[in-house]
């Protein structure tokens, strides 16, 4: 039986993630932190997770498997240096402490395009967060890099609207790398590779989670 740690639990992926966690019958246990409270289940425990990452010992990150969907944009954080702050220092603090914990299978949803020297701050960072958790030597490590995610948002964003209505029309015409990453594919090999991931690092890129 299974003990998972879920880091984004109130996004996109994270959420879906979350869901098909806790009605997986090998999870025992999901730890999901978040900064507003999540709807209680028996299974799941929701600590805040400035309270885990400013004073919690290894107990309190300690599982099987680890699934790390957080995440923002420039926009929503406001400026580069807080974009950098949540995609790749929270996001690395979070890895450091569950390797710390014994943690040894870990799922990063990252991004199509991840380079540490590209020119653009978003697939840079991403890049940058991929290099330096493969570091912590995880005995399974598995990065996602969807492309253009397709999925229910809580909230309403016209351009990402129009944009996945676009790419889902002229899917059959773009190589697979290019097309929509449904979210609930993501989410389900992430949730995989977090309970059963194979040792050694594996990178899942978008023609694998393409429709």
């Amino acid at each position: 039986m299974t003990t998972l740690f879920i880091a984004g639990a109130t996004g996109l992926v994270g959420g879906q993630a979350l869901a098909l966690a806790l009605a997986d019958a090998r999870v025992t246990r999901v730890i999901a932190p978040t900064r507003r409270p999540l709807p209680a289940h028996a299974a799941l425990e929701n600590p805040r997770l400035d309270v885990l990452i400013d004073g919690a010992g290894p107990e309190a990150w300690r599982a099987d498997g680890a699934i790390c969907a957080l995440g923002t944009t420039r926009a929503a954080a406001g400026s580069a240096a807080a974009f950098r702050a949540v995609d790749h220092d929270l996001v690395l603090a979070i890895a450091q402490r569950l390797r710390g914990a014994g943690v040894t299978r870990f799922a990063l949803v990252s991004s199509l395009g991840a380079d540490p020297r590209s020119r653009v701050l978003y697939t840079r960072t991403k890049g940058e967060v991929e290099e330096a958790i493969g570091r912590l030597a995880f005995p399974s490590l598995t990065i996602l890099r969807p492309g253009f995610l397709e999925g229910e948002r809580a909230e309403f964003r016209l351009f990402e609207r129009v944009a996945g209505t676009v790419l889902r029309l002229a899917g059959p015409l773009l190589p697979r790398s290019q097309r929509v990453s449904p979210v609930s594919t993501v989410a389900r090999l992430a949730l995989e590779a977090a309970i059963a991931g194979s040792t050694g690092t594996r990178i899942i890129g978008s023609a694998e989670i393409a429709d």
